[in-house]
């Protein structure tokens, strides 16, 4: 089957599509273009006349642009005219006068963005739009004029409560510091603290001081952000380092525990403990006899272990859960004197107003030795009864309604650390403000009203699913809670989170009264009853608590300062505002009438760059700050004739017509009275450099006249078989016969064909014709006569030339010379074969009780050279040995270092030494034999002798004495101390000191062979740089992340053993020699993914260094807390800050991860 013909496509259509517009500007040819007249017009220099200067700028009437009008200029609304309808009149073939198009010569010109971007006579879209929009400019002027921020947007807003800034990374002492705040019983013992009669001028300095300051501010500041910058000194906290929050928590606490004690007022004494201790008891009943042994313990907080979608309850029954001790685990009762089953228990036996659940979200992971973040959701109430928690092992009489109504707590703040790592994150605060009722998002400087706790809402039913689902213990079947024997039923709202790590509530009292009005929380005045019912502790005062005098002076001094800069900023931008004003009114006059209407009205061409600055440069900010700030008002809004217009004899460049703009005269004239320019530097139209437009009209018209002269030439170019014809360059025609030849010379032509370049490939250095004929071709008579009339100072070769008889002689005599020098070569080599083969490359190290020459590794290149192209390279003249002696006649490098076996010394047999010197006149004789000698303590070792001794001081100057040289660098697998260091170091013919052996080179020299075999299978990889003595440790390091690609954080170098720390160090300064070697350790990057095992981290300070260091849990008594069993702790320990692990109360250091303990607990 025949293939398919394909179809032909359609013919393009003719004329103009549906819509279009006729465009005739492009209908002219070429007499509008800026060079159009180019060989059409002048064909000659001396041709051009003005009008054609100005067509290369697009300046004249002949180049059709249009004087579009000013875009900006609001024109009066025109009535339309009267349209009156007239009969239609029938002409031929039935078409009447409405189906006639006409088009009009003068059709209005159509001002486009794009379309004028070069059109010099269009001044719209220069920046206009920028003051046009008022609103826009004012903002943009405002802001290029350095008012500065706005302190308005710090001032607070009436429904937030105030933030806290975070210095850096102080985000957990922010987070407490809100929920402290929070507590007004707490606050209130806070203000109430007095300085000491010896400590009074010190107690400005004081951290309880600064928490007044920072408490007052909180309360009373207009500010919407307050800088605890002075709290955190007074700590001397650092800003730039991550604590644990919960640390922090337990020191700060110790640490007010030890002020409040300090005060007078009894209530103040125990602030800490009646508002925050509870108490624990550790029991064990025997079995046998009932009897009971107990050990009381105070809490400032129960430390909770969570598993996943575990319940805040369960967890706390776990924590309490009894514990049966049988079998090996049995109880030696005192009261029956012998081992009996018991139970152990744990009881909670009184509860503080405000209790605190730390969970433990942080767990140490003993297989990478780290801590690590727990991910497991937490289910949490907002209200907890405590009742049935509290111990019932205590004959009591049977509670009231009142008493058990007072172990029902409230959720009063949710702590929150959100990342996956234990070692970083961020901490917030979930807070509950109780004047307002509002749960607000503490997240340092920003504060935000909360809908939802945590993370997640529960409903009953979901709680069921939760716990079912995976299959967690419930202590309580899953329905609505109630309070025992109470009459009303309550609700809870379930919330869960995997980022909490502390839960506080609140004592909720059952008297409430009903008639009090929610707080606002930037006034937080409310009644004590109020207060009291909030936590359970009186407070003195009827109103909210008053900050002291002193905390609130300062807050009150801030905030008139801050009203004062405020003032100041109002001021100061309606001032800005005056001027921009005035400013836009004259940028307006300017622009709206700027532009010319013809070529015959008086004008000047100002740069396109310099206008569209001039209208920008108001609006924009100076980044130049050196000159100093200047009135906006007052600043020359700069307009200048800038070198994007002017060539370099200062006309008018034809090749920048596309960045002129033609502007009026007196527009300018205007702009030159108020910002002071100077008149003579105006360039009127007529300006157009006539140099310039030579010089571009040379260049045009060759590149139109130079195909033409190609396309003439190729038609002439071959040579007719009868006919002779002349030599020529086939790389001079290849490049002259395209378009744009590389080897034109702007303004001076194309190079002859006999130039420099070119000319040896037609004729030889004797000025004959060449005798090598492929780089050369043959023309025809006409073709060389176009080239003539081109290049009259050529003088070409006829075909008939013979060849150089100079050349042809010297081709004859110079094979038989390479003939004798080749078989010369190929004799030396023979003979000096095992030197050829081993010099180079070190093999002659390992020659044993063989006679040796040492002799310069350079003459071994060059003859090496020589001998694979004898020919071309010149034959050595000696073998100089001269560079291994020293001036006292003594060596310069010593046979048995291996460092000085570099790259310029070579070893070569004694008996090939013997040939050279029949071959080649040689130095002084440098014999060297490696063999076996005993040492001074009675081993035996391989090692060179020479019977020329070494000179120590001058081989230290030329091993010291360098610009550049190369070092190895050694990868080592294990630690830097290797078997070589621990070995005793070989040494020299002359008792030099050891030196440290590269591992590479040691195997080389058969010293001890086989155990520097395993050495070197145990190295990795070597590398070699080249350094200077200027070169920095960092720099190395930076060569050896590029050459063996281990990052610069992961290396350790050594030298001599030791470790290079400093990266400023040079390479000078440590002594280090020619051809020396470094040692490289390489360390895994630290990081807190979850994946793979990781080196152990740098021990941490914690808290070490500051104020809470001194105040370690001195003055409270902590609860040890349970195992993650939920098993108690019975003895003292010292709970590491580290990795939570308790260790014996004498130690110092933790057992596990050796990181230094803080403190007693027990």
């Amino acid at each position: 089957m025949p293939p398919k013909r394909k179809r032909r496509p359609s013919p393009p259509p003719k004329g103009l599509a549906a819509g279009e517009h006729l465009k005739r500007a492009k209908l002219a040819g070429n007499n509008s273009s800026a060079w159009g007249w180019v060989d059409i017009e002048v064909s000659d220099p001396s041709q051009i006349t003005l009008e054609h200067r100005l067509m290369t700028c697009g300046l004249s009437r002949r180049n059709r642009n249009p004087f579009c009008g000013n875009k900006y200029v609001s024109k009066p609304e025109q009535s339309q005219p009267t349209v009156t309808l007239e009969p239609t009149v029938e002409t031929a073939n039935g078409e009447s006068e409405n189906d006639i198009i006409v088009v009009s010569d003068d059709e209005p010109p159509n001002c486009a963005k794009k379309a004028c971007k070069n059109n010099p006579n269009c001044l719209n879209y220069l920046g206009q739009d920028k003051w046009e929009d008022e609103g826009k400019a004012r903002e943009q002027f405002l802001k290029a004029s350095d008012l500065g921020f706005n302190p308005l947007l710090n001032a607070r807003d009436p429904e937030l409560p105030v933030g806290l800034k975070n210095l850096g990374a102080t985000c957990y002492a922010n987070a407490f510091l809100q929920v402290w705040f929070r507590d007004l019983a707490f606050r209130n013992g806070v203000y109430q603290c007095q300085p000491l009669q010896d400590a009074e001028k010190k107690f400005e300095d004081s951290p309880i001081f600064q928490l007044q300051v920072t408490f007052a501010a909180l309360q009373e500041s207009r500010q919407r952000v307050y800088n605890p910058e002075k709290f955190a000194e007074s700590l001397k906290l650092s800003t730039s380092e991550q604590q644990d929050a919960q640390e922090f928590s337990k020191l700060f606490m110790s640490h007010l525990d030890i002020e409040f004690r300090k005060q007078s007022a009894s209530s103040l004494k125990t602030l800490i403990s009646t508002q925050f201790q509870g108490q624990l008891v550790y029991g064990t009943i025997c079995s046998n006899c009932a009897s009971k042994s107990e050990r009381s313990n105070s809490f400032l907080e129960l430390e909770i272990n969570i598993e996943n979608n575990s319940r805040l309850e369960d967890r706390i029954a776990a924590l309490l859960q009894d514990e049966k001790l049988t079998g090996d685990n049995r109880y030696h009762c005192s009261h029956c004197q012998s081992l009996q089953d018991a139970t152990r228990y744990t009881e909670l036996r009184a509860l503080p107003p405000v209790l605190h659940f730390s969970l433990l979200r942080f767990v140490y992971d003993f297989a990478s030795m780290e801590r690590k973040k727990s991910k497991h959701n937490l289910l949490f109430p907002t209200t907890l009864n405590m009742g049935k928690f509290l111990g019932r092992r205590v004959n009591t009489t049977k509670d009231t309604s009142e008493e058990r109504g007072s172990h029902v707590y409230e959720l009063r703040g949710v702590l929150l650390h959100k990342g996956a790592s234990a070692y970083h994150g961020h901490y917030e605060a979930q807070v509950l403000d109780t004047g307002s009722t509002t749960w607000f998002q503490f997240d340092d400087d920003t504060v935000t009203k909360l809908d939802l706790l945590g993370e997640k809402r529960h409903s009953s039913k979901e709680i069921i699913d939760i716990i079912n689902c995976h299959q967690q213990p419930r202590i309580r079947p899953a329905k609505k809670r109630r309070i025992e024997d109470s009459e009303d039923e309550i609700v809870e709202d379930i919330f869960s989170s995997k980022d909490a790590y502390m839960l506080v509530y609140a004592r909720k009292e059952l008297n409430l009264s009903t008639s009090t009005e929610p707080c606002n929380p930037s006034t937080s005045h409310c009644g004590v009853d109020e207060i009291s019912k909030t936590n359970g502790s009186p407070v003195s005062t009827t109103t909210i608590p008053n900050p002291p005098p002193r905390a609130r002076d300062l807050v009150r001094a801030l905030n008139t300062a801050h009203d004062e800069v405020c003032e100041q900023y109002l001021s100061k931008e309606k001032e800005l505002n005056e001027q921009f004003s005035e400013l836009r009114e004259w940028m307006r006059s300017v622009y709206l009438h700027w532009g010319v209407e013809s070529a015959d009205e008086d004008s000047v061409i100002v740069s396109r760059q310099a206008l569209e600055g001039w209208l920008s440069k108001p609006l924009t900010k100076v980044k130049d700050e050196k000159s100093g700030p200047q009135p906006p008002g007052e600043e020359a809004a700069e307009v200048a004739i800038l070198s994007d217009i002017l060539c370099e004899h200062a006309g008018l460049d034809p090749r920048k017509g596309h960045n002129m703009k033609r502007v009026s005269k007196k527009a300018y004239s205007q702009l030159v009275s108020r910002d002071g320019f100077d008149n003579s530097s105006v360039r009127s139209p007529t300006d157009v450099c006539e140099t310039c437009v030579k010089e571009l009209f040379t260049e045009r018209l060759y590149q139109i006249q130079h195909p033409r002269t190609v396309a003439e030439f190729d038609n002439v170019c071959d040579v007719k078989p009868s006919e002779a014809g002349f030599w020529l360059s086939k790389a001079w025609l290849k490049d002259w016969r395209l378009q744009k030849p590389r080897m034109h010379v702007p303004l001076c032509g194309d190079v002859a064909p006999d130039s420099a370049e070119f000319r040896g490939h037609v004729r030889c250095e004797h000025d004959q014709l060449s005798l090598v004929s492929t780089a050369r071709r043959s023309i025809s008579k006409e073709a060389c006569d176009i080239l003539l009339d081109i290049f009259p100072h050529w003088r070409p070769l006829s075909t008939t030339e013979a060849f150089c008889a100079t050349c042809e002689a010297i081709i004859n005599s110079s094979k038989e010379d390479k003939r004798e020098l080749r078989k010369k070569a190929e004799d030396e080599k023979a003979r000096l074969r095992h030197m050829y083969d081993n010099a180079l490359i070190g093999n002659t190290l390992l020659l044993e009780n063989v006679p040796c020459a040492v002799v310069s590794a350079h003459f071994v290149r060059l003859w090496r050279k020589w001998l694979g192209r004898p020919t071309d390279i010149p034959r050595p003249d000696a073998v100089e040995t001269s560079t291994l002696f020293c001036e006292h006649g003594n060596l310069v490098f010593d046979p048995n270092a291996p460092n000085d076996w570099d790259c310029n010394i070579a070893l070569i047999q004694f008996s090939e030494w013997v040939v050279l010197e029949g071959l080649y006149r040689c130095g002084p004789v440098v014999s060297v034999e490696k063999r076996m000698v005993e040492d001074s303590n009675g081993f035996l070792d391989t090692r060179f002798v020479h019977p020329i001794p070494v000179c120590h001081d001058c081989r230290m100057r030329r091993r010291s004495n360098y610009e550049l040289t190369d070092i190895t660098v050694r990868l080592q697998s294990g630690n830097v101390h290797t078997e070589q260091n621990s070995t005793s170091q070989y040494r020299s013919g002359e008792n030099c000191k050891p030196e440290s052996t590269p591992v590479g080179l040691r195997s080389s020299m058969g010293l001890r062979q086989s155990k520097r075999i395993r050495q070197g299978r145990a190295r990795r990889e070597n590398a070699r740089l080249t350094v200077s003595k200027s070169t920095t440790i960092k720099d190395m390091k930076i060569m050896i992340q590029d050459v063996l690609k281990i990052p610069m954080i992961c290396q350790r170098l050594f030298y001599k053993n030791e470790e290079l720390e400093d990266n400023s160090t040079t390479v000078e300064s440590l002594g280090i020699l020619m051809n020396d070697t470094l040692d490289l350790r390489e360390e895994g990057e630290e990081g807190d993914s979850d994946g793979g095992p990781r080196k152990r981290r740098a021990e941490e300070k914690g808290f070490g260094g500051t104020l809470l260091a001194t105040s370690s849990f001195t003055s409270l008594s902590w609860d040890a807390g349970t195992s993650s069993e939920g098993e108690p702790l019975h003895e003292a320990t010292r709970a590491c800050p580290t990795c939570t692990y308790d260790n014996p109360p004498e130690n110092n250091a933790c057992d596990v991860c050796q990181g230094q303990l803080i403190g007693t607990r027990g």
